[in-house]
């Protein structure tokens, strides 16, 4: 059977969405990006600090050392630092970033995206105010 021909707008592909296969070394990859929203409102008015990140040109995954430098495509995770405090957290899900517990006030989170042994590819931080509890 063939394909069917439309007049409609073609549908974004699998590739269009998520980027090239996993399967295929790249040759030439961009540099990675990050890309860090402001928390969601609605979280934040409850104190609760949800912010939604994503990387383009490295993959989140949990997977870190040496031996893990030379993947193709590139493979990464996230160091989270809140409010300049000497210390952070690891996350490999790529999934949204949870803050708890944070007085009412002014605060930032810096979010570094990193290779897999711990070496800072590019970051961005956000600032934003935790409301007073009511």
């Amino acid at each position: 059977m063939g394909a069917v021909m439309s007049d409609a707008v073609p549908a974004r592909s699998d590739r269009d969405i998520k980027g090239p296969s996993p399967l295929i070394a790249l040759v030439g990859e961009p540099p990675p990006t990050l890309i860090v929203d402001p928390p969601l409102a609605e979280p934040l008015s409850r104190g609760l600090v949800f912010i939604q990140y994503r990387a383009e040109h490295c993959r989140i995954v949990p997977v870190f050392g040496q031996g893990a430098l030379g993947v193709s495509p590139r493979i990464g995770h996230v160091h989270v630092t809140v409010d300049d405090l000497p210390w952070h957290f690891v996350d490999a899900s790529g999934e949204t970033l949870l803050v708890v517990g944070l007085e009412a006030g002014e605060h930032s989170v810096l979010v570094q995206l990193a290779d897999p042994a711990h070496h800072v590819l590019t970051e961005q931080t956000v600032t934003f105010i935790v409301p007073p509890k009511t």
